[in-house]
């Protein structure tokens, strides 16, 4: 009996230790997509503020270049979780990121810069539709603690323009090229 409940203290304390490490070197399922965010395990901290910059129109399969900026709070160290709502998008790791399943987290902690930290990325369009990117950044104090820290979500829509007639290109044009017409036509019975 002796030997089964240190067999089980043994299991339990590296299922412990593997969620801290887990959280750490990345995790998924926290980019605010599902309502989950990185503040499920990180709370006490004052909250950075994220934003995703990169081309909010992509042609259909084309790779786009993303940053992920995280500004703030406790400013010493971070992690982030990115997903899309579209599944034919495919996202793409940078440095200091990995890809897991068809999410992007951290591959370890990485250190602020002048209060900031970026995280690079890219995202490849679907043949066609929107992609809306959902992005969680975490602020923390490095103390390996989750208490201190806090994170923020972002959000960019993503539209894959198929060229030619598309809402804001087709309209201005089939306009231009009927009245083309229609002068041609004048023009031709005044003549």
């Amino acid at each position: 009996m002796r030997a089964s409940l240190g067999t089980v203290g043994v299991i339990s304390a590296c299922l412990f230790s593997t969620s801290a490490l887990a959280n750490s070197s990345g995790i998924t399922g926290q980019s605010g997509k599902d309502g989950s965010t990185c503040n499920t395990c990180h709370s006490g901290g004052s909250a950075p503020t994220v934003e995703i910059s990169g081309p909010a129109t992509l042609e259909p399969n084309a790779t786009g270049q993303y940053t992920l900026i995280i500004k703030g709070g406790a400013a010493r160290v971070g992690g982030m979780n990115i997903a899309v709502d579209n599944a034919a998008a495919v996202l793409q790791a940078g440095e200091g990121s990995q890809k897991i399943g068809k999410e992007i987290t951290h591959n370890g902690l990485k250190a602020f810069t002048n209060d900031e930290l970026r995280f690079d990325f890219s995202l490849v369009a679907p043949a066609s539709g929107t992609v809306k990117l959902f992005a969680a950044g975490n602020s923390a104090n490095g103390d390996y603690n989750s208490t201190g820290d806090r994170s923020s979500t972002a959000t960019l829509d993503v539209t894959v323009d198929q060229g030619g007639c598309s809402a804001t290109g087709g309209s201005p044009m089939l306009v231009f090229a009927l009245a083309a017409a229609t002068l041609t036509r004048l023009r031709r019975r005044q003549g």
